[in-house]
């Protein structure tokens, strides 16, 4: 099935920058150097976990609206019975107008009903509640992992714990003694896997992660976003100031000019001198600054691609690389999270269906470009 990708941050702004970075002046680019050659600078990006991600959250539990608690009288059995935060907030119990216990802790919503429930009885009132099903809190696990889908957070979850949620990576270890079920799409490419968080690619290794490496297990907050990708996709993702930024299926001598017209040209207005080719793993990416307007004249020669290359066109220049691969890092998660998101249309999930982006992720969903007409 061909995927278009949605556009997401071309014009996205240096303020992006990852908890955790270095405090010294990072490296700036640098003028071109051999005549023949388009490329401007080369960086290195490296894995920095913020070690406050590392550490469980110390704020309680809240209610929001989808939640469901059980509300008691103590002594009053008839009392019993089982209610849901409406949208508004609002919880209704027994003869109680609505409360608004959004954002309210157990303790907090059990003192409020117990005040307002005092204006009707003569005996001060001893409230039981219980929280039952949590819906107001999520966490999205979604691509090559045994069951895909949105889960709720009921309390401190670690990244291990929701991918085990979910059932685990698709992987030849799991599949070891099921060659016939045709595992080879559906194993997770580990270097291409990303956390979101409120539009922002976290730098977590999951290849160290799986394999038992507990610095790269972070606690999630809600509406964080997983995604592990197919690892036999064979695509080049062309993003930025393009004309559709989408995949662009790799074929053997794919170069940069080749994948920009695959994406049927890049803006008026985009910068081509600081075009950019991101390669290897997103906890350890490697870019590549590229004059692609002296390609296009002739005077440098083009840069051959490989399959999961990065291809971002900026729209305005940059000084440092690395506030300049994590816009791009940003930009493409933000477009995977998308299509990864759309696709959760038609399967079963554990939270509240319907909705198919976290509210939270800083994504927003804008149609692609209808492509230009060919002469």
């Amino acid at each position: 099935m061909k995927t278009s990708w949605a556009r997401a941050g071309c014009g996205a702004a240096l303020g992006f920058v990852l908890a955790g970075c270095q405090s010294v002046p990072p490296p700036s680019l640098n003028p071109p150097s051999p005549v023949n050659t388009g490329i401007v600078a080369t960086y290195a990006g490296t894995n920095r976990v913020d070690p406050s991600w590392l550490r469980p959250p110390s704020e309680p539990f809240t209610l929001g609206p989808g939640d469901r608690v059980e509300i008691a009288i103590m002594g009053d059995v008839v009392s019993r019975t089982t209610t849901i935060v409406g949208p508004d907030g609002k919880l209704y119990f027994d003869l109680l107008p609505g409360l608004d216990v959004w954002g309210l802790t157990l303790a907090q919503t059990k003192a409020l009903i117990q005040k307002e429930y005092s204006r009707y009885v003569r005996e001060p009132p001893n409230v039981s509640i219980i929280l039952r099903e949590v819906a107001s809190r999520h966490v999205w696990i979604l691509g090559r992992v045994q069951a895909p889908g949105v889960y709720p957070m009921a309390g401190p979850m670690t990244l291990l714990e929701a991918v085990s949620l979910a059932g685990g990576t698709m992987s030849l270890t799991s599949y070891r003694d099921q060659e016939a079920a045709g595992v080879g799409e559906e194993l997770a490419d580990l270097k291409r896997s990303f956390v979101l968080r409120q539009g922002k690619c976290l730098p977590v290794d999951f290849g160290r992660l799986i394999h038992g490496d507990l610095s790269q297990n972070i606690y999630l907050e809600p509406d964080d976003f997983i995604y592990f990708p197919s690892a036999v996709a064979r695509d080049v993702y062309v993003l930025g100031a393009v004309t559709e930024p989408r995949l662009v299926p790799y074929h053997e001598g794919l170069t940069l000019a080749g994948a920009v017209a695959g994406a049927y040209g890049t803006l008026k207005g985009a910068y081509l001198s600081h075009v950019a080719v991101v390669r290897g793993a997103l906890a350890q990416p490697h870019l590549t600054v590229v004059d692609f307007q002296r390609i296009r004249h002739g005077a440098a020669m083009d840069v051959p691609l490989e399959p999961g290359d990065i291809v971002y066109v900026p729209l305005s220049p940059y000084r440092y690389l690395d506030h300049y691969i994590e816009v791009i890092l940003n930009t493409f998660v933000s477009s995977a999270a998308i299509n990864a998101g759309s696709s959760l249309i038609g399967l079963p999930t554990t939270g509240t269906p319907g909705v198919f982006i976290p509210v939270g992720s800083g994504v927003q969903i804008i149609p692609p470009a209808a492509p230009p007409p060919i002469h």
